[in-house]
């Protein structure tokens, strides 16, 4: 969407750009909480399992379905702001991820877990690629294109994974010291994100509205012919950083209680926050690298970062977990990135939102495919024994993919890691 498109603002310049700074600092805050809300049960989980007595497995089910919402929102609605209007997606987005918050309260027995995680999926499918592109219009419409730079996207990067680490932060903080565990956070959550819904509902619309409206189509999927095996490559490398920040998400606090006997839910939250925040100021450290640099780069840590995991896990240290999940989340958050932009190169013009949305489909699966299979495998081996598979799988899957990657990507074609992406 260029500045040209944009719907001209009936208020003078000076105001004009006071409402639109208004509107995105507003997105960027709404997008931070809403990816935060995401996150919330992380450092929860051990609290369901232990009141309703589930099984890892259980709670692997629990949050894995949220990659279904995703997913599903992702290709159904994901794509319909560009006509229909940001606001008018994400703002009731914004209002899906409030009725989860009231779900996780008022039925938090499992079927309401599981609904209240799916709604919340659905609700960050929505806001995903709506808020990023909102981000980086009203940025446009803030400077009134007089300035290049790429602070729309730096700015969504850094609130989307950055904001999937403040969700456990902070609650497993309440969780461990004040009261209502199981119910504060959300009440916390779902009353900021009502009020970032009026906020974003009273800042400025960006997307011209076509006339007529088009017949609404499911988002397609489609791979040019001669760009497959680079696409395959890329998204199996972003299937592998997905799987690694899935754990970090979902077990990370079951295997801090059981093997690590770390029961703090303040600490479990820490954890989280450390790998999906240093994820995020990795990717901002690194945003004007070549895309080969970055993967290369993101292997380097990715890598050395798994196996202090392991080790934390089986001295056991929990200084050593704790670095090795900052290390992993840093090089999890290269190698996306570097993967995003290797897919992204294979687009055609007119293609980019196709090709996009199969790597992003390959994504959340690894979000959740590979953590159930963890889940299921502890059930039959001690975590600590089944994690240095996962670690093995995941290294072996990383290594594999990026240097198919890097096979099929001359120099010349290379692009900037810091090619806008949709997380």
């Amino acid at each position: 969407m260029t500045v040209s498109a944009l719907r001209a603002s009936p208020l003078p310049a000076s105001l004009s750009r006071r409402h639109h700074s208004f509107g995105f600092w507003a997105a960027a805050a709404a997008l931070l909480v809403n990816m935060a809300f995401s996150a919330v049960p992380t450092p929860l989980y051990v609290l369901y399992q232990r009141r309703d007595h589930f099984s890892t497995i259980t709670i692997t089910l629990v949050y894995s379905v949220y990659a279904v919402g995703v997913i599903g929102s992702l290709f159904l609605g994901g794509h319909v702001s560009d006509w229909l209007g940001r606001k008018r997606v994400f703002v009731p987005a914004l209002l899906a991820n409030v009725v989860a918050a009231g779900i996780f309260v008022l039925a938090p027995s499992l079927p309401g877990l599981l609904v209240a995680r799916v709604v919340s999926g659905v609700s960050v499918g929505l806001t995903t690629a709506t808020a990023t592109a909102y981000l980086s219009e009203l940025h446009l419409r803030t400077t009134a294109g007089a300035r290049g730079g790429h602070r729309g996207q730096i700015v969504a990067t850094a609130a989307n994974l950055g904001g999937i680490g403040v969700g456990p932060l902070v609650s497993g903080f309440l969780a461990q010291y004040a009261p209502a565990p199981l119910r504060l956070s959300y009440y916390a959550f779902g009353v900021a994100l009502l009020v970032l819904a009026i906020l974003i509902a009273v800042s400025p619309e960006t997307a011209a509205h076509p006339e007529p409206l088009p017949a609404w189509r499911p988002q397609r999927v489609a791979v040019p012919p001669e760009a497959r095996a680079t696409f395959l490559a890329a998204t199996a490398a972003g299937v592998g950083a997905f799987a690694v920040y899935g754990v970090f998400n979902s077990l990370a606090p079951s295997f801090l209680a059981t093997t690590l006997h770390e029961t703090s839910h303040a600490i479990a939250g820490a954890v989280a926050f450390a790998a999906f925040a240093s994820g995020a100021l990795a990717q901002l450290a690194a945003s004007r690298l070549a895309m080969r640099d970055t993967l290369r780069l993101g292997t380097t840590a990715l890598i050395p970062g798994l196996a202090l995991l392991v080790v934390g896990m089986w001295l056991p240290s929990l200084a050593l977990f704790v670095i090795g999940g900052a290390v992993t989340g840093a090089g999890a958050g290269l190698v996306f990135r570097g993967a995003l932009a290797s897919a992204t190169s294979t687009a055609p013009p007119g293609a980019r939102a196709e090709v996009l949305a199969g790597f992003f489909l390959g994504a959340y699966l690894g979000l959740s495919v590979p953590v159930v299979g963890l889940g299921v495998a502890t059930q039959w081996v001690a975590p600590r024994v089944a994690m240095i598979a996962f670690v093995a799988i995941v290294s072996v899957a990383v290594i594999a993919s990026v240097r198919a990657v890097l096979h099929h990507t001359t120099p010349g074609a290379v692009m900037q890691a810091h090619e806008p992406s949709d997380q």
